[in-house]
């Protein structure tokens, strides 16, 4: 039973590992467009609900899609209730993609494994190299929910587990808690619901039980984007709780719906699994029909119920633990951890400052100069610590990385400096003068903020988790930023001989922005540097050979 009971534990490991893969290969090759796509497809309801389900299809996650959604609300490209409408469409599109990989594929596996592996090892390109991760983790998926059949099947036997899910056949609200509380544990409403249909066709709950877990998970679905943003600008938070507040009460309803027991599940589909996958899609186009023409209402109940966060940040609050100091290891990773809050600082001020270029705002201006004065005290408090760590004797190894911090702080506080100084400075001047962007100038603009802050949250991944690949395609994306900006320049000055007015009168604004934009692109992208150039990704030079001094060779 002991190993049977791991077996499972491993074949849904391998789901929700699988699930990230695809996320992160579709995040790695793709956020650009994706973003791009989400944006142009948001000027109503019912497209944004559209875009939001192709994204959540694309991405195996309906989460990442809320977060993108709860960046373009913060930034103020998005009002929160558009941002819901994609959500709402995300959840449908997750929804529908539970259903696509319970397909039976099995014979084709094989062959999708051997094409990623292929495509990921040959590729020539990033791009490509990450199609070759996406197809991998698809079969990697269908591999898992197998695992999970053949893991099923004798535990199912087992009169413990038989004690259970009768239990749960005649307490269907526990079951809807436990769905919720699985879900949020998991991180993966998709995930969670794919278990819980293979439990169901596999003969190890009833279809009643399957179908209150379901419902329970588009609770716990619901809860995991409203913890991940509660901390974030009230924009984000809008949504989180709007989303949640139409979710969870779609859910009591359909709750009800079950224990009432006027509804057949054998309506759904010939066996408990399928009928499970289909009431989960019949919850999400039910929210989506009901919801969608009220999200303005929505994200009013939620305003009134939101109580509002003081954008003020504890000064006190600092990684750098000076008990920490006589144990360099240990020092170095408290040292580390602030930079990573310097980092996710940067992050938070750099998303809502395109705001500022459509509508000047002054409390957010605000808010961005205070907490540019807190990057300020976290860089100084930094150098402090390193220097007072540097006087012990350190290890070779150790010394080069209290370098590397340093050199990472100045690049962070570097960036933060042109976003709250510079950037705020054309926002407000363009504010005072009446001034505004062509709308070609800017939707480049915007588009190229996009992608800095892509390459922000790229940054964050690379100082959390150290990894080689992030940081070579961090280090990559600076080089392309440094030819984009070439190419929105060219554009910029085409638009100049065309004549047109706005164009003429924001001409040096909107050069000067595009620049400080690729300039905080490459103090962000610093921090991929000690890993590159560790791992011997980073050439010491870009001439194509050292020459002496006079010209000679």
């Amino acid at each position: 039973m002991i190993i049977l009971a791991a077996q499972l534990a491993a074949a849904v490991a391998l789901l929700l590992w699988s699930t990230r893969l695809i996320r992160t290969g579709v995040e790695r090759a793709f956020m650009p467009e994706l973003k791009l796509g989400l944006k142009s497809l948001s000027g109503n309801t019912l497209s944004a609900a559209a875009g939001g389900g192709l994204a959540a299809m694309v991405m195996q996650s309906a989460t990442a899609v809320a977060l993108i959604s709860a960046g373009f609300a913060i930034s103020g490209m998005l009002a929160p209730h558009s941002a819901l409408a994609l959500v709402l469409g995300a959840e449908l599109g997750s929804a529908l993609m539970a259903r696509v990989l319970i397909l039976p594929v099995e014979t084709v596996l094989p062959f999708a494994l051997l094409i990623g592996v292929i495509a990921f090892f040959k590729a020539s390109t990033r791009k490509m190299k990450q199609i070759g991760r996406i197809i991998v983790g698809l079969a990697l998926v269908f591999i898992s929910l197998g695992m999970i059949r053949e893991a099923t099947m004798p535990i199912g036997e087992n009169a413990i587990i038989q004690s259970i899910a009768t239990y749960f056949r005649d307490d269907l609200i526990s079951a809807y808690v436990l769905g919720a509380v699985l879900t949020w544990a998991m991180h993966s409403s998709l995930a969670a619901v794919l278990t819980f249909a293979t439990f169901a066709t596999t003969g190890i709950i009833a279809a009643p039980v399957a179908a209150a877990l379901v419902v329970g998970a588009n609770l716990g679905g619901a809860f995991i984007p409203f913890a991940l943003l509660w901390s974030a600008e009230r924009p984000a938070r809008l949504l989180a709780l709007g989303n949640l507040l139409a979710r969870g009460t779609l859910t009591v309803v359909f709750l009800a719906i079950l224990l009432s027991g006027r509804i057949d599940l054998a309506l759904f589909g010939a066996t408990a699994g399928e009928q499970a996958i289909a009431l989960h899609i019949m919850l999400n186009a039910t929210l989506l029909l009901l919801a969608l023409p009220l999200v303005k209402l929505i994200i009013q109940a939620a305003g009134t119920a939101l109580p509002r966060h003081s954008d003020e940040e504890s000064g006190s609050l600092s990684a750098l633990d000076t008990d920490a100091l006589d144990h360099p290891p240990l020092a170095l990773a408290c040292a580390q951890r602030e930079l990573l809050r310097m980092s996710e600082t940067v992050q938070a001020i750099l998303v809502p400052v395109m705001h500022l270029f459509r509508t000047w705002d002054p409390e957010q201006a605000r808010m961005i100069e205070r907490r540019e004065d807190e990057i300020d005290r976290m860089h100084f408090e930094t150098k402090i610590y390193v220097s007072r760590l540097r006087e012990h004797d350190l290890h070779p190894d150790q010394d080069k990385k209290t370098l590397e911090i340093v050199a990472m702080a100045n690049s962070l506080e570097d960036a933060a400096d042109r976003i709250a100084v510079t950037l705020v400075a054309l926002a407000k001047k363009m504010s005072d003068e009446a001034l505004s962007f062509s709308d070609e100038g800017l939707a480049d603009i915007a588009h190229f903020h996009d992608q800095i802050v892509t390459n922000g949250q790229l940054a964050l991944s690379v100082m959390t988790t150290g990894d080689a690949e992030a940081a070579r395609q961090l280090v990559a994306e600076k080089d392309r930023i440094r030819i984009e900006e070439q190419k929105l320049q060219e554009r910029h000055l085409k638009r100049l001989q065309q004549g047109a007015t706005a164009s003429i009168e924001t001409s040096n604004i909107h050069q000067e922005t595009l620049r400080v934009l690729k300039q905080i692109n490459a103090a962000v992208s610093y921090v991929a540097y000690p890993i590159a150039k560790e791992t011997g990704d980073l050439l010491d030079s870009r001439l194509v050979r050292p020459r002496s001094v006079g010209g000679s060779g």
